[in-house]
């Protein structure tokens, strides 16, 4: 295994890098384009995912002793994966359903969830120690912490699940990054 740090050498290595980010970042977006049936755009970016990945994978394979370009590569992959989690989380809205068991102050949450701008729906069921209230609710990725800062608040022992939702139709679901405040 050899190391060139000469200029052209640190040149490569670095576009390697940052060619790596890039497909990788891509390649998290691709795969959220496809869980939501967005075929065409993740089609697209995948044409252009895998032209940059050949690229790299060339460069890397034609001289697989170059230290500096493995580690770019690997390292762009890396930052990729981080890269491509902050764009999902920050610019591509998913929403998800938030599930509230509880045995005690089931309708306490479901009116301050309320309160701070949140549509719920709440019922009654049956759980293994007798009734349970349980509220269900969608609402921006972003917007799940605040929501359960609020159900925490009211309840701290209430039970909860989050998961995404797929897809949604119509309905109350607050879009700003935090739960309005008195219904503001």
């Amino acid at each position: 295994m050899t190391i060139d740090l000469s200029t052209n050498a640190i040149l490569l290595a670095l576009v390697i890098f940052v060619l790596r980010v890039i497909n990788n970042a891509m390649g998290t977006v691709r795969v959220v384009l496809i869980n939501r049936g967005q075929r065409n755009r993740a089609a697209a970016i995948g044409f252009v995912e895998s032209f940059i990945f050949v690229f790299t994978i060339t460069t890397i394979v034609t001289d697989f002793e170059n230290v500096l370009n493995l580690l770019a590569y690997c390292g762009g992959f890396s930052v990729g994966s981080y890269v491509g989690m902050s764009i999902e989380s920050r610019f591509i809205t998913s929403y998800m359903t938030v599930n509230v068991i509880t045995h005690e102050r089931g309708h306490e949450i479901a009116t301050a969830l309320r309160d701070a701008g949140y549509g719920v729906t709440e019922h009654v069921g049956e759980g293994r120690d007798g009734q349970v209230t349980i509220i269900r609710s969608v609402c921006v990725n972003r917007n799940v912490p605040a929501m359960l800062e609020v159900v925490r608040g009211t309840h701290p022992e209430a039970f909860v699940s989050v998961e995404e939702a797929r897809h949604i139709h119509r309905g109350h679901i607050v879009r700003a990054s935090r739960p309005l405040s008195n219904g503001h």
